[in-house]
Protein backbone atom coordinates (compact mmCIF):
# COMPACT_ATOMS: atom_id res chain seq x y z
CA UNK A 1 0.00 0.00 0.00
CA UNK A 2 1.35 3.48 -0.79
CA UNK A 3 1.09 5.64 1.97
CA UNK A 4 -0.53 8.85 0.64
CA UNK A 5 0.54 11.64 -0.84
CA UNK A 6 1.46 14.78 0.77
CA UNK A 7 1.05 18.47 -0.05
CA UNK A 8 3.58 20.69 -0.90
CA UNK A 9 3.32 24.11 0.79
CA UNK A 10 2.20 26.64 -1.69
CA UNK A 11 3.59 30.25 -1.60
CA UNK A 12 1.31 32.34 1.05
CA UNK A 13 0.48 34.67 -1.75
CA UNK A 14 -1.02 31.89 -3.63
CA UNK A 15 -3.02 30.61 -0.56
CA UNK A 16 -4.74 33.72 -0.02
CA UNK A 17 -5.96 34.06 -3.42
CA UNK A 18 -7.19 30.36 -3.41
CA UNK A 19 -9.22 31.07 -0.08
CA UNK A 20 -12.97 30.63 -0.44
CA UNK A 21 -15.95 30.23 0.88
CA UNK A 22 -17.64 26.99 1.84
CA UNK A 23 -20.83 28.37 0.68
CA UNK A 24 -19.46 28.87 -2.74
CA UNK A 25 -18.65 25.38 -3.82
CA UNK A 26 -20.54 22.02 -4.25
CA UNK A 27 -21.07 19.14 -2.01
CA UNK A 28 -17.88 17.08 -1.30
CA UNK A 29 -15.15 20.02 -2.68
CA UNK A 30 -12.07 19.68 -0.65
CA UNK A 31 -11.11 22.95 0.72
CA UNK A 32 -7.89 23.62 2.33
CA UNK A 33 -7.70 25.38 6.01
CA UNK A 34 -6.92 29.11 5.58
CA UNK A 35 -7.14 31.65 8.37
CA UNK A 36 -8.50 30.77 11.55
CA UNK A 37 -11.74 32.33 12.88
CA UNK A 38 -11.71 36.14 14.41
CA UNK A 39 -11.33 36.14 18.26
CA UNK A 40 -15.09 37.42 18.28
CA UNK A 41 -16.21 34.43 16.64
CA UNK A 42 -14.24 32.03 18.42
CA UNK A 43 -16.97 30.29 20.79
CA UNK A 44 -16.11 29.83 24.39
CA UNK A 45 -14.72 27.18 25.81
CA UNK A 46 -15.32 26.17 29.97
CA UNK A 47 -12.46 25.61 32.10
CA UNK A 48 -14.02 22.59 33.92
CA UNK A 49 -14.26 19.23 32.13
CA UNK A 50 -17.83 17.85 31.41
CA UNK A 51 -18.71 15.43 33.91
CA UNK A 52 -19.84 12.00 32.07
CA UNK A 53 -20.72 10.40 35.89
CA UNK A 54 -21.83 12.77 38.86
CA UNK A 55 -21.03 16.44 38.81
CA UNK A 56 -18.59 17.94 41.55
CA UNK A 57 -20.42 20.88 42.93
CA UNK A 58 -17.17 22.62 44.08
CA UNK A 59 -16.44 23.34 40.87
CA UNK A 60 -17.06 26.98 39.81
CA UNK A 61 -18.02 27.84 36.18
CA UNK A 62 -15.22 29.40 34.25
CA UNK A 63 -14.29 30.08 30.35
CA UNK A 64 -12.28 31.29 27.94
CA UNK A 65 -11.98 31.25 24.03
CA UNK A 66 -11.55 28.59 22.08
CA UNK A 67 -9.88 28.26 18.56
CA UNK A 68 -11.44 25.45 16.73
CA UNK A 69 -8.80 25.53 14.42
CA UNK A 70 -6.48 25.16 17.20
CA UNK A 71 -8.16 22.43 18.53
CA UNK A 72 -8.88 19.96 15.62
CA UNK A 73 -6.30 20.72 13.06
CA UNK A 74 -3.07 19.98 13.84
CA UNK A 75 -1.56 20.67 10.38
CA UNK A 76 -3.63 23.07 8.78
CA UNK A 77 -1.94 22.72 5.47
CA UNK A 78 -2.27 19.39 4.24
CA UNK A 79 -6.02 19.64 6.35
CA UNK A 80 -9.07 19.51 4.18
CA UNK A 81 -12.93 19.67 4.85
CA UNK A 82 -15.73 16.99 2.61
CA UNK A 83 -19.24 16.73 3.59
CA UNK A 84 -20.61 12.97 3.99
CA UNK A 85 -23.35 12.01 1.77
CA UNK A 86 -24.67 8.75 2.31
CA UNK A 87 -24.81 6.36 5.42
CA UNK A 88 -22.05 3.73 4.55
CA UNK A 89 -20.12 4.70 7.96
CA UNK A 90 -23.06 4.97 10.50
CA UNK A 91 -21.62 2.19 12.45
CA UNK A 92 -18.66 4.57 13.11
CA UNK A 93 -21.09 7.51 13.53
CA UNK A 94 -20.54 9.00 10.82
CA UNK A 95 -23.45 10.25 9.47
CA UNK A 96 -24.77 11.73 6.30
CA UNK A 97 -24.35 15.46 6.07
CA UNK A 98 -21.18 15.41 8.79
CA UNK A 99 -18.23 17.67 8.03
CA UNK A 100 -14.68 15.61 8.46
CA UNK A 101 -11.79 16.71 8.19
CA UNK A 102 -8.90 15.22 6.77
CA UNK A 103 -5.35 15.23 6.66
CA UNK A 104 -3.46 14.18 4.01
CA UNK A 105 -0.31 14.29 6.06
CA UNK A 106 -0.80 11.36 7.94
CA UNK A 107 0.34 7.88 7.02
CA UNK A 108 -2.59 5.75 6.92
CA UNK A 109 -2.64 1.91 8.71
CA UNK A 110 -5.24 -0.61 9.38
CA UNK A 111 -8.44 0.36 11.57
CA UNK A 112 -8.00 3.93 10.36
CA UNK A 113 -11.12 5.78 8.27
CA UNK A 114 -9.48 7.17 5.31
CA UNK A 115 -10.77 9.07 1.85
CA UNK A 116 -9.74 7.68 -1.14
CA UNK A 117 -10.75 8.26 -4.47
CA UNK A 118 -12.70 4.84 -6.42
CA UNK A 119 -14.45 5.25 -10.03
CA UNK A 120 -13.85 9.23 -9.82
CA UNK A 121 -15.25 9.92 -6.47
CA UNK A 122 -14.33 10.28 -2.99
CA UNK A 123 -15.33 7.49 -0.51
CA UNK A 124 -14.84 7.28 2.88
CA UNK A 125 -14.29 4.30 4.30
CA UNK A 126 -12.07 2.33 7.44
CA UNK A 127 -9.12 0.73 6.19
CA UNK A 128 -8.29 -3.18 6.54
CA UNK A 129 -6.38 -5.93 5.95
CA UNK A 130 -7.81 -8.10 4.41
CA UNK A 131 -6.62 -11.33 5.94
CA UNK A 132 -4.58 -12.33 9.57
CA UNK A 133 -1.25 -11.85 7.83
CA UNK A 134 0.54 -8.59 7.14
CA UNK A 135 1.09 -8.88 3.56
CA UNK A 136 -2.81 -9.69 3.02
CA UNK A 137 -4.27 -7.03 0.61
CA UNK A 138 -5.97 -3.70 1.50
CA UNK A 139 -9.67 -3.12 1.84
CA UNK A 140 -11.89 -0.04 2.40
CA UNK A 141 -14.66 -1.22 4.63
CA UNK A 142 -17.76 0.19 5.00
CA UNK A 143 -19.58 -0.03 8.43
CA UNK A 144 -23.42 -0.17 7.25
CA UNK A 145 -23.02 -4.08 7.27
CA UNK A 146 -24.26 -3.77 3.59
CA UNK A 147 -22.12 -2.16 1.40
CA UNK A 148 -19.21 -4.67 0.18
CA UNK A 149 -15.38 -3.71 0.52
CA UNK A 150 -13.62 -2.13 -1.92
CA UNK A 151 -9.59 -3.60 -2.79
CA UNK A 152 -7.45 -0.79 -2.56
CA UNK A 153 -5.37 -2.13 -5.39
CA UNK A 154 -8.26 -1.65 -7.76
CA UNK A 155 -7.03 0.38 -10.90
CA UNK A 156 -8.82 3.27 -10.29
CA UNK A 157 -8.34 3.43 -6.23
CA UNK A 158 -5.84 5.56 -4.25
CA UNK A 159 -5.57 6.39 -0.72
CA UNK A 160 -6.40 10.25 -0.34
CA UNK A 161 -5.88 11.24 3.41
CA UNK A 162 -6.95 10.03 6.84
CA UNK A 163 -10.39 11.46 8.54
CA UNK A 164 -9.43 12.71 11.89
CA UNK A 165 -12.67 14.15 13.12
CA UNK A 166 -16.37 14.11 11.92
CA UNK A 167 -18.47 16.86 13.33
CA UNK A 168 -22.38 16.43 13.14
CA UNK A 169 -24.89 18.04 15.14
CA UNK A 170 -27.14 16.89 17.95
CA UNK A 171 -30.54 17.50 19.21
CA UNK A 172 -31.38 18.45 14.90
CA UNK A 173 -29.03 22.24 15.63
CA UNK A 174 -28.59 22.49 11.81
CA UNK A 175 -25.90 24.18 9.96
CA UNK A 176 -25.15 27.38 9.68
CA UNK A 177 -24.60 26.70 5.87
CA UNK A 178 -27.58 26.87 3.77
Amino acid sequence: MSAPRRLRSAHPQHRRRAAVCLEALPRGVPLPLEDPLPAALSPSLALIPVQAGFPSPADDYAETRIDLNLELIPRPLSTFFMRVRGDAMVGDGILDGDLLVIDRSLQARAGLVVVATHGGTFLVRRLQRAGPRADGAWLLVASDGSTPAIDLAAADTELWGVVIHAVHHLAGAPSRRR
